[in-house]
């Protein structure tokens, strides 16, 4: 079961947090797009190492199945093998959060309104349904 539970912040330290999270996610968002060109360029190379990697141990190729295509002149080659973990190569992580254009102004709108309410009270703390509202941000 649970439980309710009741504290008291104090309006400017909630003010504090909620500005710190709104510079936060602007710059997040100013630097997905840099973050996400160096993960694919990560990821490029992941890729030629795991072609190199196929190639050299194409002599343990087990399943190998061919497809060619006469009208565009390509051959597709698929083959299973089996490897040890510690030489494959490690696929890289985004290790940065992305986020869709409408979430991101739903996000920024959703807190300068708060800031906004939070700026003209006059209550030197925060209710509860305000915190309750606005935790998900802080």
């Amino acid at each position: 079961m649970a439980r309710a539970l009741t504290v008291k912040v104090a309006t400017p330290k909630v003010i504090k947090a909620l500005e710190t999270k709104l510079a936060t996610v602007k710059k997040d968002k100013e630097n997905e797009a840099s973050n996400e060109a160096k993960f694919q360029k990560q990821l490029e190379a992941w890729k030629k190492e795991i072609a190199k990697f196929a190639v050299t141990h194409i002599s343990k190729a087990q399943n190998l199945r061919t497809n060619y295509r006469e009208w565009n002149k390509t051959l597709n080659v698929d083959f299973d093998l089996t490897v040890n973990a510690d030489e494959f190569p490690v696929e890289p992580k985004r290790n940065f959060t992305q986020m869709a254009d409408y979430r991101y102004n739903e996000i920024v709108e959703e807190i300068t309104n708060a800031l906004n309410i939070l700026r003209m009270t006059d209550e030197e703390t925060v209710n509860a349904s305000t915190m309750k509202s606005i935790a998900q941000y802080l």
